[in-house]
Order: structure tokens, then sequence, then C-alpha cells
């Protein structure tokens, strides 16, 4: 799905829902656009940008508006809803720019009291449960596409820390994957070949359910998505090439939960995984 979609989706909703909050307040005070533009100093043209959410408001816009509405003491409440509307859709380019450790580490106090997770994957083994050189070929490509500051090998390490405090966390890591991750060589085949074995070893693990979407698996409901991680029933983090999407709404939130139900259904556990991951072990052999 495209980045636009899920902007519209979440971030987008989230804004138009402050903007319609906004207009409210307005009308509420008896107050016309004309008059809330006399009573900021903007222009009309302004007024009607924040109530129709063409424009996202400053913090400052915001309190001028509860000020002309004579409410100051909603500003606090309008102004955290949207700060919390902007860090819905975040573009990876400017998230980089502080660098791929920092990104890294944003996520830490999300995971750090999240409980179980549920990791849809069609793209790539997921952070958790990814070595330390699949995460290098990984964060190298990433980086080489994006542009932004050269830490690739500390963000590597903040990505393998951020993984240990998970798993001592004794949280629990349910992972469904299509069948095109294993077969998709990241490093080349020798760091493949570790990454698929890791895979086998974290089958074993009593806190990690790992399940397989086979190839050309037959899909009643829905096709290939999006890689998405469910933390808890409080978020969803959603990976797009050009942002990274967290969804909040309880409404959205339940139809990933279906999502993610209906891809565990499709998906196989135990030994037909396993054979599924050592198939695309032996595959690497016959790599020029």
């Amino acid at each position: 799905m495209a980045a636009t979609h899920h902007q519209s989706s979440a971030a987008l909703a989230a804004r138009q829902r402050l903007a319609d909050r906004l207009r409210e307040l307005r009308l509420d005070a008896g107050l016309s656009g004309r008059d809330m533009a006399a009573r900021t100093g903007w222009q009309p043209s302004k007024v009607s940008r924040l109530e129709t959410g063409k424009t996202p408001p400053a913090d400052s816009d915001i309190r001028a508006w509860c000020a002309a509405c004579e409410m100051d003491e909603l500003a606090p409440d309008l102004i955290a809803a949207s700060r919390a509307a902007a860090s819905m859709y975040m573009e990876w380019r400017r998230l980089q720019r502080a660098g791929l450790k920092n990104l890294q580490n944003s996520y830490v106090p999300a995971y750090a009291r999240t409980k179980e997770f549920r990791v849809y994957s069609s793209t790539v083994v997921p952070g958790m449960l990814q070595t330390p050189d699949y995460a290098l070929a990984m964060l190298r490509s990433v980086a080489a596409f994006h542009g932004g500051v050269d830490d690739v090998e500390a963000a590597v390490q903040a990505r393998m820390e951020r993984s240990e405090m998970v798993r001592n966390s004794g949280s629990r890591l349910v992972v469904v994957l299509e069948e095109s991750v294993l077969r998709h060589v990241l490093g080349g085949a020798e760091i493949m070949a570790a990454q698929l074995g890791a895979l086998l070893s974290a089958m074993s693990a009593p806190a990690v359910s790992l399940g397989i979407i086979p190839a050309g698996a037959l899909r009643q409901e829905l096709w290939t998505l999006e890689t998405f991680t469910l933390l808890d029933a409080e978020r969803v983090s959603v990976e797009l090439l050009t942002a990274a999407v967290t969804v909040t709404a309880p409404s959205e939130i339940a139809q990933y939960r279906r999502a993610f139900a209906a891809m565990a259904e499709h998906a196989v556990y135990g030994a037909p995984a396993r054979e599924l991951v050592a198939g695309a072990i032996q595959s690497l052999s016959q790599l020029p």
C-alpha cells in the first residue's frame, strides 16, 4: 500500500479531528471566520486552512485560537493532540538526519513497556531476530538508499542492545514471515545462512512463536501486506519506504490485529516451518 494511504488513514485522520475541534470551538464562541482572523491578526485564509486540516497548527496557533475563543484552558490538551498527530507519520529521511543509531534508540521506550510483540514481515527478518551481520548488511543498504549520517555500525549495536533488552524483559514475540523473506539474500550466502540458522534456533525459544507463510499459499482474505509490528493492543508500527507510521486509533489497531490473525492462519509452524528454513539454507549452496 502507498504511504499516502497510511498518512490519510492515520495521521491525517488525527489532524482532521483536531481541525474539527478548532472549528467547534470557534462556533461555540459565536465567532465567524472573519472574527477569528481579526482577533488573532491572521489572514482569513489561515483560519480556513487550520480548521479544514489543510495546514497543521503550530503550538502558538492553538494558543492564539483558544485565547480568541476565551478557552485558554483547552490549549494544553489540543497541543498534545496536535503533537501526537504529527508523530504518527514521520519521514525516514528526516529521522535519519540524526543518524540510524538515534532512529534505533527512538523505539526503546515503547519496546520497554511492551509485553507482547506481534510482527508480520514480507520483506526482511525482523530486527529482534536479526544477527549482527545481517543487520549490518540491511542497515548499510538503508543508509545507502536514504543517505544521512554514516553511523551504521553504531546503529547495529543499538539494535542488538534493544533486542537483548526485549529478550531479557520476558516479553513474548509472535512472528509471521512470508517465505520470500527466507529467500531474499542479504549480505551474501554466508551471512544469510547464519541468519537462517539463527531463525531455527529462535524457534526453540519458549517466548518465541515463528510461523512462515509458504510461497503460493491460497489466501482467502488478505494479500501480502507491508511489514508491521503490533505492540500489545496500544499501537502499531508500520514500516514504509519513505516513512514510519505509528497507528494509535483503536479502530485501526483492531484492523491490524485482524490482519495479523488472518496471516497467522496461513502460516505453518514447527516441523513444516523448519523445513522451509532448511530448504532456504540448502538453496544458498546453489548461488554463484
